[in-house]
């Protein structure tokens, strides 16, 4: 990348927002930076400076990730810098000692200051140095490797049905209380002992409080793959050390960032008795119970860190820090040294520069805790963040259907049948309450199928009104449910059973549902759901939902869905010095603003919407509210039947796709609306004549024009954009059709002559009269009246009557209800143009565009390249401009 582009930046004017002259400095960018990436740079330095919150978008192409990198490490070893130096002068400014002697006294605690430093260097350099000499034996061949020990088989007998039995369960640990650890729970009890006997995850505490606890950035993101690719750019750049030579004239030394990447058990674990279990919570579950003190010495794991493998943790914490290394690189390290990768990585936390994490490792308190992450006072980044709220409401959020209600009752029938006579005490009575519990809650939905009402939202009461579970105690069930693994255990016997059937060809009892061994065991779904209605808040609600279309009413399901998730964020915002959310489509900004930081002062919160990199001949936007007989385009719910109009969209596409070359995806509001609107296309117009009908539908004329592929909601994607993209390359072009919000709407890369033309049709509003979109706006319309009493009771000179507050309060709601509209347009228009030699058209298609509400929500990239006044134009003007547009790309060799 070479070359300064100085079109298409917009500065939001929002509160907050960084409007001044950029200070002259050197971000150490790889390449020659853009206007908008120094922009970008300088926007994150200033934000992580001044400890604020960012909301950041610069649209995907334009460098972002590396704009990330270059603006906040700068800053960090600026910071840094600053820090040590001011440690040297610490308490020095009072002092009456001669300078001569306060100058010595200062070289004295520099170089006690750097001792730390140097011995971290020197130690990460020898690594390197060793690592890249065992790469040189590879290259050569002279590198003959070891069979690791992780390679043996696993000492277990699968055969063996006690595996699957209870424990007694001790009633007075009901008292003791719960370790969360992601998963993984461990009683008070065994948490003292384990540390008492030097094992587990607190084993490396008193030697991590010998490291010094760097300032450091958490970078996260939503998925491993995507961190893979952040870490890939960090490799491109080099930084000056955070502190630099005293020697006057000498060469700037570059120092090697300390990064390091994080994952889960699943990810990292090396133990075979332990990762070949397809269950993300059977690994966490049987990871803590070889840790437990009365587990046998020849079952316990071999690879768990403890005080007489505190060098294997040392050398691991060296080679994770030494080498930029992703999530898989890191498994391997593990194996290699033979040490478990998953707690040893705790000890690289501290003196690590940049740790990279997936979502749920940051935003899951259980999940930090497990990990021993603090944030107080260090940087967190979120990347991808435009679902960064949708994120956290799911991670908070369960569902449980009536399926796996009794999928979950036939397996513990099947359970107690084998074990009944065995069950004693606490686990006799337990057992017998989850399922009094399972069938009350499957007695619920089963009620709710005779009634027309297709979702609603329930009460507590009438959910746990059968059977008589409003006597049991779900506090204590719940804790049950986490110390006796019963989850596991009655999920793995029930596929123990379906093995050795298959095994012996005897045939299943017809109470045993087949079996999903990567599926989550479905006693913790229930357990999920139990832990929400324990812990009621005012911004979760519970809910029933019944697809129309569900065999037996088995797909009806039971949903707790958090409302708010600004309760579950705002930990992370108070610990940290700074938060950063960027992305390529953030816009609209308001909901960040509103409903995710609703707490924090306005002049605390800076926004940034880049342009593109690409020059504005490169893009065409335009909002088309007539087609080509001059039929309005409005494609309201109450619209979308007309049967004219569906073809008048038809005629559209039909002209379009006569001058776009190559590649167009259309985007639908949803697969129903797609599938009626294929069935319109389809259909042969009549004659009326007695000869034989030569006519062809719409979608038959589509075809002659260019191939037709469309999106379908149970059909992988890979397959269906290989087809379409080995026929643009064929030269034929293609039209591919598509739903906002579905498959090919987030995460596909519609590049060159994939996406010559975007084009979206209507506005894809979620269903108002959902329940769960009713609870949505009904709970944000509530906070925001709640936050303008109190802004008024605290500010007398401030006051709003209620007829006022009630109609700021319905525009809340209204404001939330578009932005999720247009959050999703703008990810699908986010697909057309990847890299600054890109070009392409974008074409909405609703007369409602017009409206500046809506226009207004769009990226700051789309509004610039809006043909001025296009929604009053002719189709004509619109064909005339798209033709223009392409003869001019054809002209330039494009």
């Amino acid at each position: 990348m070479s070359g300064h582009q100085d079109e298409g930046l917009e500065n939001e004017d929002a509160p907050g927002s960084i409007v001044q002259a950029q200070v002259q400095r050197d971000f150490h960018h790889p390449y020659t930076p853009y206007a908008i990436q120094d922009t970008f740079m300088d926007t994150v330095y200033q934000v992580l400076e001044n400890g604020k919150i960012g909301i950041l978008e610069s649209p995907t192409g334009t460098g972002k990730s590396l704009s990330l990198i270059c603006g906040s490490l700068t800053w960090l070893r600026d910071y840094k810098r600053k820090t040590f130096e001011q440690g040297l002068d610490w308490g020095q400014g009072d002092s009456d000692e001669p300078q001569w002697i306060i100058e010595q006294t200062r070289a004295r605690k520099r170089r006690e200051m750097l001792r730390q430093r140097e011995e971290m260097e020197a130690r990460l350099a020898k690594v390197r140095a060793k690592e890249k000499a065992q790469r040189d034996r590879y290259i050569k061949g002279d590198q003959k490797f070891k069979k690791r020990k992780t390679d043996k088989e696993a000492a277990e007998n699968d055969d063996d049905e006690e595996q699957f039995f209870l424990d007694d369960y001790d009633s007075d640990r009901e008292e003791q209380g719960l370790k969360d650890d992601g998963g993984s729970h461990y009683s008070a009890a065994t948490l003292a002992l384990m540390a008492k006997l030097g094992m587990g995850p607190t084993v490396l505490k008193e030697d991590e409080e010998e490291v010094e606890n760097e300032t450091k950035i958490f970078y996260c993101s939503r998925t491993h793959s995507q961190l893979t690719q952040f870490i890939n750019e960090l490799r491109r750049v080099e930084f000056p050390a955070a502190i630099p030579d005293e020697e006057p004239g000498k060469e700037i030394k570059i120092e090697d960032l300390k990064h390091l990447t994080l994952g889960s058990r699943k990810n990292l674990c090396i133990n075979p008795r332990v990762n070949k279990l397809n269950s993300v919570t059977a690994i966490n579950e049987r990871c803590a119970e070889l840790q437990k003190p009365g587990t046998a010495q020849e079952h316990k794991c071999e690879f768990l860190p403890n005080r007489e493998n505190q060098s294997l943790v040392n050398d691991f914490r060296d080679h994770a820090l030494a080498t930029l290394r992703d999530i898989e690189d890191m498994g391997s390290l593990g194996k290699e040294i033979g040490i478990c990768p998953y707690y040893a990585s705790r000890a690289a936390i501290r003196p690590a520069e940049i740790v990279t994490l997936p979502y749920p490792l940051l935003l899951q308190k259980s999940a930090r805790e497990a990990l021993g992450l603090s944030l107080k006072g260090h940087v967190v980044i979120i990347d991808e963040a435009h679902n960064l709220m949708d994120a956290i409401s799911g991670i908070h959020g369960v569902e449980v259907s009536l399926k796996q209600l009794r999928l979950a009752r036939a397996q513990l029938w099947q359970y107690l049948q084998k074990f009944r006579n065995r069950l004693k005490g606490k686990n006799r009575i337990y057992v017998s309450q989850v399922i009094r519990v399972i069938d009350s809650l499957a007695g619920y939905l089963e009620g709710r199928l005779s009634i027309p009402q297709a979702d609603g939202t329930v009460s507590e009461k009438e959910l746990f009104s059968g059977k008589g579970v409003d006597q049991i105690n779900l506090f204590k069930l719940l804790r049950y449910l986490q110390e006796s693994k019963l989850a596991r255990k009655v999920e793995g016997y029930a596929v123990h059973i379906t093995s050795v059937s298959s095994k012996s060809s005897i045939p299943q009892q017809p109470a045993q549902p087949k079996q999903d061994g990567s599926a989550t065991p479905v006693l913790h779904h229930i357990a999920s759901l139990l832990s929400a209605l324990t812990h009621p808040s005012k911004e979760g609600r519970l809910f029933f939902s019944k697809p129309t279309n569900s065999p037996e009413g088995e797909s009806i399901s039971l949903k707790f869905l958090l409302l708010d998730p600004s309760t579950h964020f705002h930990e992370i915002v108070s610990e940290a010095r700074a938060v950063i959310l960027a992305g390529g489509t953030m816009s609209p900004f308001s909901d960040y603003t509103s409903h995710l930081f609703p707490y924090i002062p306005p002049t605390s919160i800076v926004t940034l919407s880049c342009g593109h990199v690409i020059p504005k001949s490169n893009l065409i936007a335009w909002n088309l509210s007539r087609g080509p007989s001059g039929q309005d385009l409005e494609f309201t719910f109450k619209n979308r039947s007309n049967a004219e109009m569906v073809n008048e969209l038809g005629r559209a596409l039909l002209n379009i796709c006569t001058v776009v070359p190559d590649g167009v995806v259309v985007f639908f509001p949803s697969y129903s609306y797609l599938s009626s609107i294929i069935s319109q296309w389809s259909v042969i117009p009549n004659t009326n004549s007695n000869q034989t009908n030569t006519e062809k539908s719409i979608y038959q004329r589509l075809e002659a024009k260019k191939p037709i592929f469309t999106e379908k909601k149970d059909l992988s994607v890979d397959a269906i954009l290989s087809e379409y993209a080995s026929v643009i390359d064929t030269g034929k072009g293609g039209l591919l059709l598509s739903v906002v919000g579905g498959k090919m709407s987030e995460g596909i890369n519609f590049s060159d002559k994939l996406g010559r033309c975007v084009v979206i049709v209507g506005l894809p509003f979620p269903n108002i009269m959902s329940a769960e979109w009713k609870a949505k706006i009904s709970y944000i319309e509530a906070a925001t009246l709640e936050r303008l009493q109190s802004q008024c009771n605290a500010n007398e000179g401030a006051k709003m009557n209620k007829d006022e507050m009630s109609k700021k309060a319905k525009e809340q709601g209204r404001e939330f209800y578009e932005n999720a509209c247009m959050r999703a347009v703008n990810q699908s228009v986010g697909r057309a143009i990847r890299h600054r030699e890109d070009y392409a058209a974008i074409i909405m298609v609703d007369r409602r565009y017009e409206g500046e509400r809506i226009r207004g929500k769009l990226p700051g990239w789309i509004k610039e390249g809006l043909v001025e006044g296009a929604g009053e134009k002719t189709f004509g003007a619109l064909m005339g401009g798209l033709g223009a547009f392409f003869r001019g790309k054809r002209e330039l060799g494009g």
